[in-house]
């Protein structure tokens, strides 16, 4: 795989590892976000669900809500500590597993991702959607959420990079690189269409994306 993508890939990991106490405040700070999470409650989620990158949990109540079971994936021990502790019920698994590794060892109704599409290296989407795929059950679907080109103007992009990326900080100074893409509905459309995915992204809450995708049939 492409050293580029491995270098930001680390990079970001360590961003999240670092930041795992600050990872909330936007929710806290940004109405548009809180409206999101309220907005998320009208979508398919059924069945047993499985949450990849799941971060400190924001979304993962609002898919035990609706869910039989949530098995939530993250790579950062630290944002698994505050999902834990955010997220006490029972039908609710956490595993700490590196997304683009892990392999399910079951298929689920509903695979859910959000914040985290934007994060993986446009040479990786083809593998990741394989995953995903291979993680559905008959008739399962993929529902995930994220940044819309607008947001864009809310981070510092670094220019004439091989892999999209940006530049976030911590409260300490620190800075990371990290992998950030933002999709334009269309050419996402577009890309899952190629890979054989039926998919429908519209707007939402302002400066976000949602998509609901059903994988390729398979004979």
């Amino acid at each position: 795989m492409d050293s580029d993508d491995d270098a930001l890939l680390a990079e970001q990991m360590a961003y999240y590892r670092a930041g795992a106490a600050q990872y909330d405040r936007p929710y806290a700070e940004r109405e548009d976000l809180r409206e999101l999470l309220a907005a998320a409650e009208g979508l398919p989620i059924a069945g047993d669900v499985l949450e990849l990158a799941c971060g400190t949990g924001q979304w993962t109540p609002v898919l035990a809500a609706r869910a039989r079971s949530v098995t939530a994936v993250d790579a950062a021990t630290e944002v698994l500590a505050f999902a834990r502790a955010r997220t006490e019920s029972p039908s609710v698994q956490f595993i700490q597993a590196d997304v683009f590794e892990w392999q399910p060892p079951r298929r689920y109704d509903t695979v859910f991702f959000a914040f985290w599409l934007s994060h993986v290296p446009p040479a990786r989407l083809p593998d990741f959607w394989n995953t995903v795929a291979a993680a559905l059950a008959p008739g399962g679907r993929a529902i995930f959420i994220d940044n819309g080109p607008a947001e864009a103007a809310k981070e510092e992009i670094l220019a004439d990079q091989s892999v999209p990326a940006a530049v976030r900080g911590l409260d300490d100074g620190s800075q990371y690189r990290i992998v950030k893409v933002f999709h334009d509905a269309q050419t996402l459309t577009d890309d899952l269409t190629a890979l054989g995915w039926s998919v429908r992204i519209r707007p939402m809450a302002g400066n976000f994306i949602v998509g609901i995708a059903e994988p390729p049939a398979t004979t």
